[in-house]
């Protein structure tokens, strides 16, 4: 036994196989001050441990099973029960936003299955330019799309729909994806509308590539897919935003009846 260390202490290795955590493991938690040991050897750097700190260890073991991250796992530890569960509920929500992003990419999976690879009919199109007002939002990845459509979209009609008259409501998607996303919702303004908190802008005019999406918003990709393939095999050069104009009012509409149109502008030949 070393001097001065007490008996009741554990070496690193046999407190991990009681903790059920590697060596390793013990030791990332220590740097990050979630889990300490009781002493440490001042000459050789050895970490000893208590078998009352075995409850905390397999606390850890079991919330990381859970997908909670080392940062909550922080503040769950030694809490009451109730502020316990005040911690984990983001982590439950960030849970149950994965549980229906997975949801959503199984039905266009089976939508496809049953239908197999999209091929909407798309035609060319001339669009004459739009005086718009825009708010843009950015989207922490492809997942986050649709969080960031919807806040776009209530910014822009709250910034310049007088609530009463048709409303055109277009997104602009950038055809190329990438980690950070800007999403931009437009609104086509009427004679008279005023706007505050929006950019008034133009909505360039021009050819487009067009087709028409019915179904839930979620499986606009699958068309977006047939519009960018039909254009690739008839070599026509993509150029601007994806474009959604939403047809349906999703308020007073069944998502299996939503229709979208999806646009892209393309060059003219000469």
């Amino acid at each position: 036994m070393l001097v001065g260390v007490d008996e009741e202490l554990l070496p690193i290795g046999q407190f991990a196989r009681l903790g059920r955590l590697s060596v390793k493991q013990l030791r990332h938690y220590d740097e990050l001050g979630l889990l300490r040991p009781a002493f440490v050897d001042a000459e050789t750097g050895y970490r000893y441990y208590r078998a009352s700190q075995a409850r905390a260890a397999l606390t850890i073991g079991l919330l990381r099973s859970l997908d909670v991250p080392l940062a909550v796992v922080g503040e769950v530890l030694g809490r009451p029960p109730q502020e316990a569960a005040g911690a984990l509920s983001g982590v439950r929500d960030a849970l149950e936003a994965e549980l229906a992003r997975r949801r959503r990419t199984l039905a266009a999976l089976e939508r496809v299955m049953a239908g197999g690879l999209p091929a909407a009919e798309v035609r060319l199109v001339r669009e004459p330019a739009s005086r718009v007002a825009v708010v843009r939002e950015r989207a922490s990845g492809v997942a986050d799309i649709g969080r960031a459509t919807s806040l776009a979209v209530a910014r822009v009609l709250e910034a310049a729909y007088p609530g009463d008259g048709p409303v055109r409501l277009v997104g602009l998607f950038p055809v190329d994806l990438g980690e950070v996303v800007e999403v931009s919702a437009a609104l086509v303004l009427q004679e008279g509308w005023r706007v505050s908190g929006a950019r008034v802008e133009v909505l360039p005019g021009g050819v487009f590539a067009c087709a028409t999406h019915v179904g839930p918003y979620d499986q606009i990709s699958l068309t977006a897919h047939a519009v960018l393939a039909w254009c690739a095999e008839r070599r026509h050069v993509v150029r601007g935003s994806l474009r959604e104009v939403y047809v349906s009012d999703p308020a007073v509409t069944a998502p299996e009846e939503l229709v979208t149109r999806l646009m892209v502008c393309v060059e003219e030949d000469g």
